[in-house]
């Protein structure tokens, strides 16, 4: 059997089930004590956006977000992105996907599906955007199997999110799709500095770049968040969001609810920092 290794060194998440064990409990305590009312509740939702940095900066989110997503799903599609608009879909074609808390079994039979609909390319390259994610699918949903696709920022995503919902509809499984984007890069280290530096420029991607695109993505407006990201740079990869957008619509949610935001400057303060929100589709 294909495997589809981790390529990713170990300050993105750790390397053995040990210590990556004990960081998701870590990063799922802090969770409860920030949140215990909505840890207390049963999880259902549909669909999510998380980011895809290092744990360090924005596991959290990511988990926060995917806890929300029912024990007993059958398969969670993961949809990434750093794809341009001139782009295809690309998608996992392994059968297992390495984690330090051991395999993870592709869902080939959603993936075949999905091909008879769409334009399906190999993703033969390295891409953080899906990877960061498997080790908390592995340990939130053991029994679950994974489907590991990058979407471009254009109307492919919005197809690929309807087909995902239509492929579980027809063969009966419970389906959860997590779209992976980081929001606005700012700063010298990345060549986008519009409102210049220090304070200021952290809280206009705070409340204004950052902020437009939450919202389009709270009001489930897919033609918004491929705009807002394409001229104002605000999502690294807008169609993974706009993908499980069109899945949560599709499936019956009109609205998005914000758990999470925060900026890397949160955690490490510098004058180049990286935005990231974790949006809910569903309960």
């Amino acid at each position: 059997m294909s495997v589809r290794k981790r390529f990713l060194p170990a300050g993105w998440y750790p390397t053995g089930r040990e210590s990556t064990t004990e960081a998701i409990q870590r990063m799922s305590q802090s969770i409860e004590a920030r949140s215990p009312a909505a840890s207390a509740k049963s999880a259902s939702a549909l669909a999510g956006v998380v980011p895809h940095a290092g744990w360090d900066f924005s596991g959290s989110i990511a988990l926060e977000v995917m806890s929300c997503f029912s024990r007993t799903i059958d398969t969670i599609v993961i949809i990434g992105g750093h794809l341009g608009p001139a782009d295809g879909i690309l998608c996992a074609m392994e059968d297992l996907y390495e984690t330090p808390l051991g395999a993870v079994s592709a869902d080939g039979e959603l993936r075949t599906l999905l091909a008879e609909s769409l334009d399906l390319r190999p993703d033969r390259s390295a891409d953080n955007s899906t990877e960061v994610q498997l080790p908390l699918a592995r340990y939130l949903f053991p029994a679950a199997r994974a489907l590991c696709l990058r979407a471009p920022p254009n109307e492919q995503a919005a197809r690929l999110g309807i087909a995902v919902a239509a492929a579980g509809r027809t063969r009966r499984r419970r389906i959860a799709a997590v779209g992976s984007t980081d929001l606005t890069h700012y700063g010298p280290n990345y060549g986008f500095s519009p409102a210049g530096a220090g304070e200021s420029a952290r809280q206009w991607v705070i409340s204004t770049n950052d902020r437009r695109f939450i919202e389009a993505m709270l009001a489930m407006d897919g033609k918004a968040m491929l705009a807002l990201a394409g001229k104002e740079r605000s999502a690294c990869s807008a169609g993974g969001a706009l993908a499980a957008v069109s899945f949560a619509r599709e499936m019956g949610v009109r609205q998005g609810r914000l758990l999470r935001y925060m900026t890397s400057y949160d955690v490490y303060p510098a004058e180049s920092f990286v935005g990231y929100a974790g949006v809910l589709y569903g309960s």
